[in-house]
């Protein structure tokens, strides 16, 4: 079987693979837009400060929300000339490197088993994917994909190389390096407060 050479953008965050509006997430987040953070710029000692801090998540959760959106939707524009929508694309390339539960798929994209499972099962139903026995659990089947799957990640190169160098001329080497290693520490560090106290680290609705 021969290695894949394009990952997935990383699309779809949330809770499902669908599209949606992501409005409904900002109720509990002190209701900051994007043009009520001034000009950025905090004198010293101002990080220490409780609202600052809730300014500082704020803007970094709209940020994120319309990030999402973005890559969204290129990754439907990307993925439409090998006949996969930006949902399909992501379980591929999820498990272009090796088998996966459907469980373990949805821990590592960070959305629920339930829309994976439900994106796994048209894929196998398209030909895209299929399901392989699992050493470690009986019930618990490993997707796969097939060589038409991987085909069709594949035809997704040149637009994904194009789409990556004109990213990579509009930012820089360093700062598009540097933006990607600031988004994995907060993934972690995030992962790290849920670890240890879940319910104190979700946003809740605003009180009404």
């Amino acid at each position: 079987m021969r290695e894949a050479t394009h990952e997935p953008l990383p699309v779809g965050g949330g809770a499902d693979l669908d599209h949606g509006d992501h409005g409904d997430h900002l109720d509990g987040l002190g209701g900051i837009g994007a043009g009520e953070f001034g000009d950025g710029k905090f004198g010293a000692g101002e990080f220490g400060d409780a609202r600052t801090q809730q300014d500082l998540l704020s803007r970094t959760a709209l940020g994120v929300f319309r990030l999402n959106g973005q890559f969204l939707a290129i990754s439907e524009e990307l993925a439409k000339p090998a006949g996969l929508t930006a949902a399909w694309w992501q379980v591929l390339g999820a498990v272009l490197r090796e088998p996966l539960p459907v469980a373990g798929i949805a821990r590592s994209m960070g959305i629920t088993r339930q829309s994976v499972q439900r994106i796994a099962d048209l894929l196998v139903a398209k030909g895209l994917a299929e399901y392989a026995p699992n050493p470690a659990h009986r019930r618990a089947k490993l997707l796969r994909p097939t060589e038409e799957g991987r085909s069709a990640v594949d035809r997704i190169g040149p637009g994904h190389a194009a789409l990556a160098a004109r990213l990579t001329a509009e930012l820089g080497d360093a700062a598009l390096a540097e933006t990607v290693r600031t988004l994995e520490r907060l993934a972690t560090a995030l992962d790290a407060l849920e670890s240890a106290a879940p319910a104190a680290t979700v946003p809740g609705p605003a009180p009404e």
